[in-house]
């Protein structure tokens, strides 16, 4: 048997509601990955669909732990980050990397902060450009396109989309430093939904679509982002992993709309982490 690669997934953790790491650790651990964690709040429930949430911020935490893990010499295969809810933070995982990220260390970056063209509320307007310096560190970033227009300072557009734009947004997005980039919420019609890839050494451009379902679903992103990189650390590459990654995201939705699951508590990823074990291979 292959040695068992360790993954550190660097998000916020709402005790009610799933997404972030509670999202992250099942699906990544779910296909044979170890999967340590640093939360940087801990909330009641999370912030979409809910108020009166308990918030605790624990960032003067994320040194300490540092330090204890440097003293214990481990080694992550790849470097997981969300939402991260200040400037301390994002300087706080620029620190991580540099103590952390290896040679064959994948930093995977989500920077989680926007949606549907606003940014989330508590965010300074100069956040988008302090996230863009940790994306510029990334392996692979993954916005949606709220957040790539913030980072590179264009105004948001509403689809459907067209390849050329999308096509200019991905490469304008790679000049950031990232080898990769995986921009989610494409769409070129009302009826399929998906995500866009880009290999910057090569100028490769993929799509991965599938069908779209009715209704908004809170953490979806956070489910894609576990995937994906469930997949590259199950290594397939990047065209393959997106496409099990949306798959797999579109098959948490139906089944949460299939069971008229309330959208604000999250999609039933579990019941398909069956599915995203048969797509990785893993018995």
């Amino acid at each position: 048997m292959n040695k068992q690669k360790r993954a550190l997934a660097v998000h916020d953790i709402s005790c009610v509601g799933r997404c972030s790491l509670t999202v992250a650790l099942p699906i990544i651990s779910a296909a044979g990955v170890d999967t340590s964690i640093l939360p940087t709040a801990v909330l009641s429930t999370h912030t979409g669909g809910f108020t009166g949430y308990t918030y605790r911020d624990l960032t003067e935490d994320i040194l300490p732990i540092a330090d204890h893990w440097e003293s214990l010499g481990l080694h992550f295969d790849a470097i997981y980050t969300g939402y991260l809810g200040s400037f301390e933070q994002v300087r706080l995982v620029r620190e991580l990397f540099r103590r952390f990220k290896k040679k064959d260390t994948l930093a995977l970056v989500d920077p989680a902060m926007a949606d549907n063209g606003v940014l989330y509320g508590g965010f300074a307007p100069e956040f988008p450009l302090e996230m863009k310096t940790l994306c510029a560190e990334a392996d692979i970033i993954v916005p949606n396109i709220t957040e790539a227009a913030l980072m590179l300072e264009e105004p948001y557009q509403e689809g459907p989309y067209t390849r050329e734009y999308i096509e200019g947004l991905l490469r304008r997005l790679g000049e950031i430093g990232a080898r990769q980039v995986v921009l989610t919420g494409v769409y070129f019609d009302e009826k399929r939904l998906g995500a866009a890839s880009l290999d910057t050494a090569s100028g490769e451009i993929r799509y991965a679509f599938q069908d779209t379902v009715d209704g908004y679903f809170h953490g979806t992103g956070d489910v894609f982002g576990s995937a994906l990189l469930a997949a590259l650390l199950n290594d397939k590459p990047l065209e393959e992993a997106m496409g099990i990654a949306v798959d797999y995201t579109q098959r948490c939705i139906v089944l949460t709309a299939e069971a008229s699951q309330e959208a604000r508590y999250g999609v039933c990823f579990e019941r398909a982490l069956p599915y995203l074990m048969e797509r990785l291979g893993i018995r």
